[in-house]
């Protein structure tokens, strides 16, 4: 996997967050996952078709998607509604096509599939393609991951 797909991601993550919640992100140090992927509270999933294809996944904790929502709305939630499943799925939605419009300027054209949003402790998720890149992220709200998995296509 090449070291464009991983920056794309962060680069719009950066963008996202300092536009939208006003928080930069640092970045932590990417690591290789092997076998699967144990997931947070709050998760979104976004495919990637095109010149690339996989599996995007960010992963986030409860006290971190609320604190997201409560400064985007001004609304304090107590829980992982619809309203907030909602809202975590747009910045998702937001930061893939970002991500996208980045690596187009490296003549790749891609595409994303509308977000899945999966609330609860403990799930286990595979991804498709062989290699699959973990992205930290630390913010003042609380920290983040985003696995990356992508391949070109064939």
């Amino acid at each position: 996997m090449k070291a464009a797909y991983i920056n794309s991601f962060y680069q719009a993550t950066n963008d996202v967050f300092e536009m939208m919640l006003d928080i930069k992100p640092d970045r932590g140090t990417p690591r290789v996952l092997n076998n699967g992927y144990q997931s947070n509270e709050a998760s979104v999933i976004l495919g990637v078709t095109g010149d690339l294809k996989g599996t995007i996944l960010f992963n986030f904790p409860k006290t971190m998607v609320l604190e997201m929502v409560k400064i985007m709305s001004g609304m304090e939630m107590e829980q992982i509604d619809s309203f907030v499943s909602s809202a975590i799925g747009e910045i998702a939605n937001i930061i893939g096509g970002n991500a996208l419009t980045i690596l187009s300027s490296n003549n790749y054209n891609c595409d994303i599939v509308t977000p899945q949003i999966f609330v609860g402790e403990y799930k286990s998720f595979y991804m498709p393609n062989e290699i699959v890149f973990l992205l930290p992220l630390t913010t003042s709200i609380g920290e983040f991951e985003i696995a990356i998995s992508l391949k070109e296509k064939a």
